[in-house]
């Protein structure tokens, strides 16, 4: 069965009903038909049969046992690293998210938690972070803002073989284009308010476990944290899935024309994208990933912020704004936005530069974005000139 056939022919037809469309059940709670004695639903933070649905399909296209929906991707990582104890360590991908360097070095750390911060693209790196108090390893494979690639295979091998789980954040590549607990994660991760909903209208995190047994553990610490995620969000990330193969595969090609565009630009240092054969990782992106994304990052000649921060107010069509993975083509200053919490030492060693520009590019006509970003450079050229002049 293709892609697109399996996600449409995964969402149920309402067996109450014949709704073609899953129903919204906005109830708290649920009648019961005697103490203890009910049609599988009691009260809706423990389970509710939107979300059922939506934590059934992701688990289903992730190849997964179980499912989880959170109210955000936040709300999924705080789940996750909850699974451990104090005096516990995690080694984790030093070109990690923002939010997730905030929790867990402001919240998690607190408790006795220890995070290594290496560089997973190369995969011996790992093997000699990891101890005995290692439990988990955390990966993003795409890395944000970066695009660096590990090699998710060797990663869980190297896990397993020290008794540690591998989780993978799949945010920027999607179940459509890539598969890591077929690759051999115990943890899939995503935050469903990018390519998954697609529509940049809600905030949703969702968790995939390989086995039943560590689903159970993390339905748990759901039930009892309560960050679950709300009924109409379930179901909108559900209807975002369904043009979930479509969108992507637009998205990627789109940001292909544009990554190969950047790489002509004189103002450009570096362009970060894994499609691209430049790319350090492009061989480990190929054999692992469908489709190579719709995120492209690139660096400005000159590492100016103001510079910068002038070109992502200079162009139409990216909006400039957090969060990615919409239809609608968006732009990042991860230094001021994304990563602002993260320490600039530690941004920079991940290299996050104060003029690393980040695309999410969307599915306008790529001519149009590519006549967009022209302006852009057209607006700060004058200024990289002056600098260059003056170094």
């Amino acid at each position: 069965m293709k892609e697109t056939t399996q996600i449409l022919h995964s969402i149920p037809v309402d067996e109450l009903t014949g709704a073609i469309s899953t129903p919204i059940y906005q109830t708290s709670t649920f009648v019961q038909e005697s103490p203890g004695v009910n049609k599988g639903f009691d009260y809706s933070r423990s389970n509710n049969p939107t979300r059922k649905v939506l934590e059934d399909l992701i688990a289903k296209l992730e190849g997964g046992a179980k499912g989880l929906a959170f109210a955000s991707g936040l709300a999924a990582v705080d789940a996750v690293v909850k699974l451990l104890k104090s005096g516990d360590e995690i080694v984790a991908v030093d070109d990690i998210y923002g939010g997730a360097f905030r929790l867990f070095t402001h919240i998690f750390e607190k408790f006795g938690i220890t995070v290594l911060y290496v560089d997973s693209t190369d995969f011996n790196k790992v093997a000699e972070a990891i101890s005995s108090k290692t439990a988990l390893v955390w990966i993003e494979s795409p890395t944000n803002p970066t695009l660096k690639i590990s090699d998710i295979a060797e990663i869980a091998k190297i896990a397993h073989a020290n008794q540690a789980l591998l989780c993978v954040d799949n945010t920027f590549a999607s179940p459509v284009s890539q598969k890591p607990i077929e690759l051999g994660a115990d943890i899939v991760l995503h935050s469903a308010t990018k390519y998954l909903a697609g529509h940049s209208d809600l905030i949703a995190g969702l968790v995939v476990t390989k086995t039943e047994e560590l689903g159970t553990k993390i339905k748990f610490i759901q039930n009892a944290s309560g960050g679950i995620l709300a009924p109409f969000d379930s179901w909108l990330v559900i209807r975002g899935i369904e043009t979930l193969a479509l969108r992507v595969k637009q998205h990627s090609e789109n940001a292909q024309q544009i990554a190969e565009f950047l790489q002509t630009q004189s103002l450009v240092k570096n362009v970060y994208f894994p499609g691209l054969p430049s790319h350090k990782n492009h061989a480990i992106a190929a054999k692992q990933q469908k489709y190579f994304g719709g995120i492209v990052s690139f660096d400005l000649v000159i590492d100016d912020k103001e510079i910068a921060s002038k070109f992502v107010q200079s162009t139409q069509f990216f909006k400039l704004a957090e969060s990615l993975g919409g239809v609608k083509s968006l732009i990042c200053l991860p230094c001021e936005m994304t990563h602002k919490a993260t320490p600039k030492e530690v941004r920079y060693a991940a290299g996050v530069t104060d003029s690393l520009i980040r695309l999410s590019v969307g599915l306008e006509d790529a001519e149009d974005l590519i006549a967009d970003l022209k302006v852009a450079f057209s607006s700060i050229s004058k200024s990289l000139l002056l600098n260059a002049k003056t170094l």
